[in-house]
């Protein structure tokens, strides 16, 4: 007979909860007959407690939370037993049949998995149960902390007060946090710390239980033994509790809703969770002045507070997004933010690159002071390229520098604009000429906002990952060959790869030369097609008839052209970038355009550009794939007579 999957479950789980429980008891009747046998043979200092190697280790004691432990626990042989079985580490020798119920994902590998949330969320019965079918430790850190200390936490806050044993448990959970795979429950207020938290950040894949007021308060009616729970009204002590802790929970990488069900169901939505859960990629920018992280991933945007606490200092922002993007985006990162207890405001601009002028600069920041934003507000942009200059430059500026916050959602300000620090708007002269080098705390890259994307804003920002192969890494390159049609065709992993790619070469070249003072190379590389392609956007008047990432790439063509045309590098160099620039998509070259340009007045533009050194024209050139370099003595007849050679009027 065939037995339906539910009810399969559910014979599973009772199957796994026999075997938990038998092995328990088994244990801890092996564990009361050695005491028996301790009355009356006194144990030698330093022994085992247990063949597990759970010792009296004067390390442990050193840390610990009182002076000595407490005298009627310490007395009481029977009580140390029950201390250690709460710590569950005889249930963690789990049979065989146990260990191969389910396989840890690879992200989960090697680290410990530590369960957080306020008392009666069953962090202890869900821990139990997910250590058991994981085949894992479990270590419940209250109980380790009495095992430690000699004595119940009640006891410890009615002796040393809540100050005392928050220190003391920062202490033990540093230790619970050093070992290999475990499962650990945390208690309560343990998550609050945050010291404590940056640590599980590094050493651990957190789990908030998170749970209603009705449910907390029926599962804790019959509890006599929390110290936060004196008073009668356990409704009013638990709801404060949520208000001050929930916010910071969520700062937990994963979040499981639980309700009344059964805790085996529970255990599975916490492993159904835990499956799911893909870690977002972090590429840290490194710099002379600062250190930064790029974060990377799907669903980041619903994530917004919990990456972004642990890096700003006040719980305030101001998000400056394009009338379009908010409309996509706005309240996903708003409920985010709000979810870990953000104050939050928004300025919204109208979308496109023509938004990108003095104007609006000063428009966003009258309203970043009407707002009454402190020195500790930070300044989030949210959108693409054009807000993040703009929102960065405001925020360089405005009280002489409020925290800013990159969360490009184009897949051009991804790969670019979001990291390195150039924020900045254009003046009726030029592309970019009022501006400041200004650093984010963080950058948010969600790939899933590229979901929204219209396939041309795909490949205007295709532009700039191909650019950084072109630019110094062949291989980088010659996998773009391969892979760029998927890049464009919205194939997620694969636009992560690149992005982090791109973002990863970006990030070495401006840790090497932030503020572009190089004479030669540098940070300037970065700018291979850009002479070109800003000169293009000047004569388009920024109207968004060209986007910036389409007038790189053809300015990429370009600058392979004229490197062929100067002696510095191959036809077939040449042949290849533009055959793979048209493989996405794009137009090469300019008579793709349309339009009737003068070469006069394009090298009119170039003139203008910030790149102009002592009056002359300075190009990013090539050797070749992957071997850009600065060149201050390009003659301008050479570029003349290219862009007349592209169909230019003189």
């Amino acid at each position: 007979m065939t037995i339906p999957p539910p009810l399969s479950r559910l014979l599973h789980s009772v199957r796994l909860e026999f075997i938990v429980r038998q092995h328990l008891l088994d244990r801890l009747r092996d564990r009361v007959g050695r005491i028996q046998s301790e009355i009356s043979q006194p144990r030698h200092q330093g022994e085992d407690d247990d063949d597990h190697g759970h010792q009296q280790n004067p390390a442990l004691h050193a840390a610990s939370l009182l002076p000595v432990p407490c005298p009627r626990i310490a007395r009481s042989g029977v009580a140390r037993v029950m201390a250690d079985v709460l710590a569950s580490r005889t249930m963690t020798r789990n049979s065989a049949a146990v260990r191969d119920v389910l396989t840890l994902p690879e992200s989960l590998r090697g680290r410990r998995i530590v369960l957080v949330g306020l008392m009666g969320a069953g962090k202890t019965s869900i821990g139990r149960r997910l250590a058991a079918r994981l085949g894992l430790p479990f270590l419940d850190a209250d109980a380790e902390i009495e095992l430690a200390a000699g004595c119940t936490i009640p006891e410890l806050f009615s002796r040393y007060g809540e100050t005392y044993f928050r220190d003391g448990e920062k202490k033990v959970i540093r230790r619970l946090l050093a070992g290999g795979p475990a499962v650990v429950a945390f208690g309560g207020g343990a998550f609050m710390d945050p010291d404590t938290r940056a640590a599980t950040r590094d050493r651990a894949i957190s789990v908030w239980l998170r749970c209603d007021l009705p449910t907390l308060v029926r599962r804790v009616a019959s509890r006599e033994n929390r110290p936060l729970l004196n008073n009668k009204d356990h409704s009013a002590t638990l709801g404060s509790l949520m208000a001050r802790r929930y916010p910071i929970y969520a700062e937990a990488d994963v979040i499981v809703d639980c309700g009344d069900e059964m805790p085996e169901m529970t255990t599975s939505h916490v492993i159904d969770a835990l499956a799911a859960y893909a870690p977002p990629r972090r590429l840290p920018v490194v710099l002379s002045s600062t250190r930064y992280d790029v974060v990377i991933g799907d669903g980041l945007l619903a994530r917004a507070g919990a990456l972004l606490a642990p890096v700003l200092q006040r719980k305030r922002a101001v998000v400056v997004s394009d009338a379009n993007v908010a409309r996509l985006h706005m309240r996903t990162v708003l409920d985010g933010l709000g979810e870990n207890g953000f104050e939050t405001s928004t300025v919204i601009v109208p979308a496109g690159e023509a938004t990108k002028n003095v104007d609006s600069y000063l428009s966003v920041v009258d309203q970043l002071l009407e707002a009454r934003v402190e020195r500790r507000t930070a300044v989030i942009a949210l959108g693409g390229g054009v807000v993040g200059d703009l929102a960065g430059f405001a925020a360089a500026t405005t009280l002489r520098g409020l925290p800013f916050v990159q969360i490009p959602t184009t897949l051009l300000s991804q790969v670019d604009s979001s990291v390195g620090g150039k924020t900045g708007v254009n003046t009726r002269r030029g592309k970019n000429l009022v501006g400041a080098f200004y650093q984010p705390k963080i950058v948010l890259v969600d790939t899933g906002s590229l979901a929204t994307l219209p396939p041309r804003e795909l490949r205007a920002g295709y532009a700039e990952i191909a650019k950084a192969g072109l630019i110094g890494d062949a291989d980088f390159f010659a996998w773009c060959e391969q892979h760029g049609t998927a890049i464009v065709n919205g194939d997620r992993a694969v636009q992560a790869e690149a992005i982090e790619r791109a973002c990863a070469f970006k990030a070495a070249v401006v840790g090497d030369d932030e503020r572009e003072e190089k004479p030669n190379d540098g940070r300037a590389l970065l700018n291979l097609g850009h002479t070109f392609g800003h000169a293009l956007e000047a004569e388009y008047g920024y109207d968004g008839a060209l986007l910036h990432g389409e007038g790189v790439a053809i300015g990429l063509g370009l600058a392979f052209r004229l490197s062929e045309k100067l002696g510095h590098c191959s036809v077939d160099d040449v042949e290849r970038v533009l055959s793979h620039i048209a493989s996405v998509g794009m137009a090469s070259d300019l008579r793709s355009l349309n339009r009737r340009f003068s070469a006069a007045t394009l090298i009119g533009h170039m003139r203008r550009d910030k790149k102009m050194r002592d009056g002359a024209l300075h190009f990013v050139l090539v050797h070749g794939i992957g071997e850009a370099f600065t060149s201050g003595d390009v003659p301008p007849g050479a570029v003349e007579e290219l862009l007349r050679e592209e169909g230019c009027a003189a």
